[in-house]
């Protein structure tokens, strides 16, 4: 089984195989593919990642969140979209595509019911961890947005379903640990004993705080820097002192190390004071489990609200990076098991 995670920016897919009756991820992919601006790739990175994973299968279960991209006018569009690239990539095969509310639908279905299936990817992941740990606090934090979905019982107890209401709940909290603008994280940052505003211009990423702390590589850096130049924590350096309208000449290692422990740490204060928001509706959750490119993040926010923390990775490994993937494939292989 095929399992997809068709987003704005990244492209992600898992293999999930039995083996002596038991399901396991066996292999997982994520490429880079930001959907805005070179959306005609989809067919053929669909297609390959297909053949890299899992050549001559045939069944495929989809999640997806790229229908919010910016290059689509509407989310149905989005969605269209995305189902039009299945179909081409992989004609005369069987895609089944995951709802919100745990369903799968066929693409005839899943095109009539557009936001059933729209950013349905954080519901895969839940129910996927429900089956192993029916009580919890899922924290995903990827490349760009927070997702913080109360587990109990084994299913997910969101206020929320689509993006707009889970925003609204705080179960959405649009900080990542790679694509989010530092200016967004915090107004202001320290700088030679005083506080200092920062730029409102793009110039720097929240990636490029993890690159220079050491939290993330540059393998791990999968966008387009803000100046095009490489991911290197020199650079990192240079981008982080830009924020501040200065440069490599004007601040030294320690003044670019405060902004970055400084940006670092008011991420960590607002996911801590969502998962406070959160946890005030379901006082019983006492243990969180944390996943995606920005786990370490989830990891230290959910400690200091004293949770017990089990990161995804220590069940299936580097597929938690792809979680939403791995998750949709499982819950379809498992629902065929058991028909």
């Amino acid at each position: 089984m095929l399992g997809w995670d068709i987003g704005g920016s990244n492209t992600k897919a898992a293999l999930v195989e039995s083996e002596h009756g038991r399901l396991s991820v066996s292999r997982f992919l994520s490429v880079p593919l930001e959907m805005a601006r070179d959306s005609a790739a989809l067919v053929s990175t669909l297609r390959r990642l297909a053949a890299d994973l899992g050549p001559g299968l045939v069944t495929h279960a989809v999640t997806m969140t790229a229908e919010l991209s910016r290059g689509f006018r509407t989310k149905r569009e989005g969605v269209g979209f995305v189902l039009d690239a299945m179909a081409e990539a992989f004609p005369g095969h069987r895609v089944q595509v995951y709802g919100v509310d745990g369903r799968f639908l066929d693409p005839v279905d899943a095109r009539a019911r557009p936001l059933e299936v729209a950013a349905s990817n954080w519901a895969a992941t839940a129910r996927y961890v429900g089956r192993q740990t029916p009580d919890c606090l899922l924290v995903d934090i990827g490349t760009t947005s927070t997702d913080l979905i109360p587990v109990l019982a084994g299913e997910p107890r969101t206020v929320g379903r689509t993006d707009p209401e889970r925003l609204l709940s705080g179960e959405l909290v649009y900080t990542g640990a790679l694509r989010t603008p530092v200016e967004t994280v915090t107004r202001l940052v320290p700088l030679w004993g005083g506080l200092c505003p920062l730029a409102a211009e793009g110039f720097a990423l929240m990636g490029d705080v993890y690159l220079w702390l050491g939290a993330l590589d540059a393998g791990d850096y999968s966008v387009p820097t803000a100046d095009g130049r490489p991911p290197t924590r020199e650079f990192a350096g240079e981008r982080l002192a830009r924020a501040v309208c200065a440069d490599a000449e004007t601040l030294d290692e320690e003044a670019v190390g405060t902004i970055a422990r400084a940006l670092a740490e008011a991420q960590v204060s607002t996911i801590t004071d969502a998962i406070r928001r959160v946890l005030a509706r379901h006082s019983s959750i006492a243990e969180a489990v944390v996943t995606g490119l920005g786990d370490f993040i989830g990891a230290e926010a959910a400690s200091r609200l004293g949770l017990d923390v089990s990161p995804l990775a220590d069940r299936i490994g580097g597929a938690a990076r792809a979680a939403p993937a791995a998750a949709v494939a499982w819950l379809l292989a498992d629902a065929a098991a058991t028909a």
